[in-house]
């Protein structure tokens, strides 16, 4: 017997919870109808096999949704086109670029830079007093500037970028002109970018992606604009959210805080474990429309019916995890989907695991008796399709 028809998202969702009717429906419906406030009703997977199966499949497309009135939790539709709504082939056509520039190797070259913009920054964070705000003194300059200099965009022009990103991320909450205007600055401001790293190339990626464009071809002009959007939204919004994040969930786990001060080398699982751990969106930002008929985890999915994968629920499900609401610092082969899965996995995943893991360490390092300087009930929280996270996190130490 099919339960009565939800409606999604369940509850208003605060810091950085997780719906507890999740671990329910994982247990009887891991595959459940549920009604959007837009567009009508969808299919909510919530299983760790299930959502991992959907994220691998290809007849669940993800450029369906684009300009289309399918189910979806913020009044606008999805577009542009962009690399985040693109099916193979076009879709691997962009990864490939973008592939050979976050290899593992080239982020471990950027290692000792990112480590010394964090020990700046700690130094800087430092000299306000204690306490001070985390946020804007420490987890979002450094994304920033990593970004900026590996784009080779001016980091005296991070307010143009960071209206647009934001806005991004925060999609129909904004008004609409307000939402058109910051986008649209962003877009010129990279239009004008391009036509100047086009006129005197640098050594950037940004002049490797112009190159890709002008001499194979490889690009349309809207896809290089479109993807240094993401690129320069992406890779500093999520991370800087992150790094706060981890930090508050360290601060408010002290036992696993010291472990991880009594045992340094295991910073790079406690990375992979605080990723599991933390939800860092809502977990459903878009759907995928199924293609053709298919079957998820048993229920018969229909061709044009849209399917929305929870991935904060399968990363806090027990047939996956052992203990999965426990944050555990040692845990092995955590083989979580904090940076999705399938075609669409994090491009940039090896260089967010590297500045998570530096700038986690270098004020762990600076600061030995670091603690939160705000009650929980205090703290003011992001809550945006994409991102949350506390909008300041005054420190003491």
């Amino acid at each position: 017997m099919v339960a009565a028809l939800r409606n999604f998202p369940f509850t208003p969702i605060h810091g950085l919870d997780i719906e507890p009717i999740l671990e329910d429906l994982r247990r009887q419906e891991p595959v459940s109808r549920v009604s959007l406030p837009y567009g009508g009703d969808a299919w909510l997977v919530t299983r760790y096999e299930d959502v991992r199966a959907a994220l691998a499949d290809p007849r669940l497309s993800r450029a369906a949704v684009v300009n289309a009135d399918v189910p979806r939790r913020q009044k606008m539709q999805v577009g542009p086109e962009g690399i985040m709504y693109m099916d193979p082939p076009d879709h691997a056509r962009l990864r490939r670029l973008l592939t050979k520039a976050f290899t593992k190797r080239r982020v471990e070259q950027l290692r000792p830079r990112v480590e010394e913009i964090a020990a700046e920054l700690a130094e800087s964070l430092a000299s306000q007093g204690s306490p001070a705000d985390l946020v804007a003194h420490y987890s979002w300059p450094l994304p920033t500037r990593v970004i900026c200099e590996l784009l080779g965009v001016p980091y005296k022009d991070r307010e143009v970028f960071r209206r647009g990103a934001d806005a991004l991320m925060q999609g129909d909450t904004l008004p609409h002109h307000e939402f058109t205007g910051r986008v649209n600055e962003l877009c010129f401001y990279i239009m004008e970018l391009i036509a100047q790293r086009r006129a005197r190339p640098t050594d950037d990626m940004l002049s490797a992606l112009i190159q890709a464009r002008d001499e194979g071809d490889r690009l349309t002009e809207q896809e290089l604009v479109s993807l240094t959007v993401v690129l320069l939204a992406g890779g500093h919004e999520t991370t800087a959210n992150q790094i706060t994040n981890f930090v508050y969930t360290l601060l408010r786990h002290p036992r696993q805080l010291a472990l991880l001060r009594e045992r340094p080398e295991l910073l790079p699982r406690a990375v992979d474990e605080l990723m599991r751990y933390i939800p860092l969106g809502t977990g459903h930002h878009a759907a995928m429309i199924a293609t053709e008929d298919l079957e998820i985890g048993g229920t018969e999915i229909r061709e044009g019916e849209a399917v929305y994968v929870h991935i904060h629920s399968a990363n806090r499900d027990a047939t996956a995890f052992k203990d999965p609401d426990r944050l555990d610092l040692t845990r092995e082969d955590n083989h979580h989907m904090g940076f999705g899965h399938g075609v669409h996995f994090c491009v940039g995943a090896q260089l967010a695991r590297m500045e998570l893991g530096v700038a986690v360490s270098a004020l762990l390092s600076r600061f030995p008796a670091l603690e939160l300087g705000i009650e929980d009930d205090a703290i003011a929280w992001r809550a945006s399709l994409l991102v949350r996270g506390p909008l300041a996190l005054p420190v003491r130490w």
